[in-house]
């Protein structure tokens, strides 16, 4: 895993890619902090790390795009599959690789408070509790970006399909207040999300039968809760969508609170996304 980590971390400085996406972070939070804490005199850095979320729009896509979709291209993702070691190890090298190319740009915005002691009293505990909190929503849609880049061979392809993911997770709380809350619409809109997962899974398995049952299980246990309690299902997809919104889920620490549930919401869906990614390549292998 050690091997993959060095060879897949020095890549992005043997391109363009690593500079690229360190400078564009410390661009906009030095223009933020320009704003916030020099020229309007805000003693809180956390303000400036809220308004800074929208650039992992760009940014992640950017950092992930190339980071299997190119070795498909290339196919030299059958030497990894040749790497004595499991393809989880794999994965989780390339991920940590651009963890640490993350953290580069994280590290030095970190400097930012202290510098910022010397022009008046910053609160050093919330300002590094939001960086902690940052860093995990960044950690997170980054395992989001990886893979979606396994599921493609083109770079421009996987870029596109990141930044519209993000761009919908970006903006879901807002969605989910066009969303009736009556027990019908969560039916409806459940029944969609387990489609979609279906055909998720249809695509990774290339198993129609497994599909099928996936989908019969969860659709029956979904008419099972109408039936029995379609109470339940009130304001309960608006819920749940509600729980997606990895960029609103930051709001808290931004507003000077050390939120545990975020950040194990930030972890679940590293987890997740990191085992979809192997999933995804295993396919690739037996295929």
């Amino acid at each position: 895993m050690s091997a993959v980590f060095v060879r897949e971390f020095k890549s992005y400085f043997h391109s363009m890619t690593g500079y690229l996406f360190i400078a564009f972070m410390l661009l906009f939070s030095g223009i933020y902090t320009l704003a916030f804490n020099l020229s309007y005199a805000y003693a809180n850095f956390e303000y400036v790390l809220s308004s800074m979320r929208f650039i992992f729009l760009v940014a992640v896509p950017i950092l992930t795009m190339r980071s299997i979709a190119e070795e498909k291209r290339q196919k030299t993702d059958q030497l990894l599959y040749a790497l004595p070691i499991g393809l989880s190890k794999v994965v989780i090298g390339k991920y940590f690789s651009m963890l640490a190319v993350f953290g580069i740009s994280v590290g030095i915005i970190g400097l930012y408070p202290l510098i910022l002691t010397a022009y008046g009293t910053v609160n050093l505990l919330i300002a590094y509790g939001s960086l902690v909190g940052f860093f995990f929503m960044g950690a997170s849609l980054i395992a989001i970006g990886l893979f979606i880049s396994s599921v493609t061979e083109n770079q421009a392809i996987a870029a596109v399909l990141t930044f519209a993911v993000m761009l919908l997770i970006y903006f879901v709380a807002k969605l989910t207040s066009f969303i009736p809350g009556t027990a019908g619409a969560s039916f409806m809109g459940f029944t969609f999300l387990i489609v979609a997962l279906s055909l998720v899974v249809l695509f990774m398995t290339k198993n129609g039968f497994t599909t099928l049952v996936l989908f019969a299980l969860l659709e029956g246990a979904l008419v099972l809760v109408w039936v029995l309690s379609p109470t339940s299902l009130q304001g309960l997809l608006a819920s749940m969508l509600g729980g997606l919104a990895l960029f609103d889920r930051f709001d808290t620490f931004s507003g000077g609170l050390f939120d545990i549930t975020a950040l194990v919401a930030y972890m679940a869906v590293i987890v997740t996304m990191l085992f979809f990614t192997v999933q995804s390549m295993e396919k690739r292998r037996w295929s």
